[in-house]
């Protein structure tokens, strides 16, 4: 019999060259499979459905994995206000980690013997595909032919066309990744460190230009209606702001980092849903939350992002942080003001039952309700002691 590898599947020139390769060269019988986290149209899943059987594929699967992607990872960047270096959402990140787990969970349904994916050897995806692999399935083979034959893009082509299956060996200019959670951009701006991406390079354009003002609301930290629609599932809530936010062509930005492979890098992405999101969530926090789950939610949030984007997502310190982070969201309901407009948004305020700056509790520098003028008399030097007392011992201290 012949061996069984299951193979992540988008319909690209990698991706082709790899069925056609291990059908081909290596005698598999090659399982497509293509991981929607939100950026195909149904046509364009059907056609990459069609182009899998037409290059060999004994079996294609497509799987909606939208609301898996955001409960397995999603919710959690949420809660925790996860911005890469204060910047990128970890669009891309986020969403290879749950494809790499879904191919292991297709390879075990039909006890497959190896793994695929078209990933080069040059960026972090390989790594993130490579971990999940093997520590999920260790025993299965990991396949990767464009990375271990160094392939260029012209070499892919000419052996597509000697097998017959037509194919152009023109680059676009832009490499794109959509998905829920943003779309990534690169490009020949985003190998320099000094220039910003053209207007077209982006997946939508300006076409909204007057003010438009919305209301996001919030359940337990999770984004669960848009103005006066309340959604059955969050996903729905970030679609439709998606759709609404990139009319104004907000969510624009470049992000620069440290790779897995230790080297800097920049791309570009449009998230206008996740950006909103992220900061009104966070907005919302600050007026439920005390001080110090916020201190402690700002520095898990950094571990739990650099975690997400190195591929250590199963870590089981990660499930603790999570835990933590759904722990501190009991109180984080409410609706947050937003006001959108061209190429920028606004956080405008909140309304929340567990608001603690309700005016009952006092006014800050204005009125006072549950404390005199002598109790912070008594406060302040009491805060004061420990610093007093270390000026003072320095100053008896001092080196004749």
């Amino acid at each position: 019999m012949r061996k069984k590898v299951v193979l992540g599947f988008s319909g690209g020139l990698d991706t082709s060259f790899c069925v056609k390769y291990l059908s081909a060269e290596k005698g598999y019988e090659v399982y497509t499979v293509t991981i929607d986290t939100g950026g195909f149209t149904p046509d364009e899943l059907k056609t990459i459905e069609q182009r899998a059987y037409a290059l060999g594929a004994v079996k294609h699967t497509t799987i909606d994995a939208v609301k898996p992607y955001y409960e397995r990872v999603l919710k959690y960047l949420i809660f925790g206000n996860v911005l890469k270096n204060n910047t990128y959402p970890l669009s891309v990140s986020a969403e290879r980690i749950t494809q790499a787990l879904m191919l292991v969970e297709q390879a075990q349904q039909i006890q497959a013997d190896a793994v695929a994916h078209g990933s080069t050897g040059a960026g972090n995806d390989q790594v993130r595909f490579d971990m999940v692999f093997h520590v999920l399935a260790p025993k299965v083979e990991i396949i990767t032919p464009i990375r271990d034959l160094r392939l260029s893009r012209e070499q892919e082509v000419e052996y597509l066309k000697a097998h017959g299956v037509d194919v152009s060996a023109e680059k676009s200019a832009y490499s794109i990744n959509k998905g829920i959670w943003g779309t990534s951009v690169g490009g020949k701006e985003t190998l320099t460190s000094h220039q910003f991406l053209p207007e077209t390079a982006f997946p939508h354009q300006l076409s909204r230009h007057e003010p438009e003002d919305i209301t996001l609301w919030f359940e337990k930290g999770e984004p669960v209606g848009l103005n006066d629609q309340l959604f059955d599932h969050p996903t729905q809530t970030i679609l439709a702001l998606n759709e609404k936010a990139a009319a104004f062509a907000i969510g624009r930005d470049i992000h620069v980092g440290d790779t897995i492979i230790g080297i800097k890098g920049r791309v570009g992405f449009e998230a206008p849903g996740p950006l909103i999101i992220l900061k009104a969530h966070h907005a919302l926090e600050k007026h439920v939350l005390t001080k110090w789950q916020l201190m402690m939610k700002d520095q898990l949030s950094i571990f739990y992002g650099n975690w997400v984007h190195e591929g250590l997502l199963l870590d089981p310190v990660m499930r603790d942080i999570e835990a933590f982070f759904t722990s501190s969201q009991q109180r984080v309901s409410g609706k947050v003001f937003v006001s959108l407009f061209p190429y920028r948004f606004q956080v405008n305020g909140i309304a929340s039952p567990y608001d603690l700056m309700q005016r009952k509790f006092g006014t800050y520098g204005e009125m006072n309700n549950a404390w005199t003028g002598e109790d912070v008399r008594g406060f302040s030097k009491i805060m004061a002691n420990a610093l007093s007392i270390w000026y003072q011992t320095a100053e008896q201290a001092e080196i004749k």
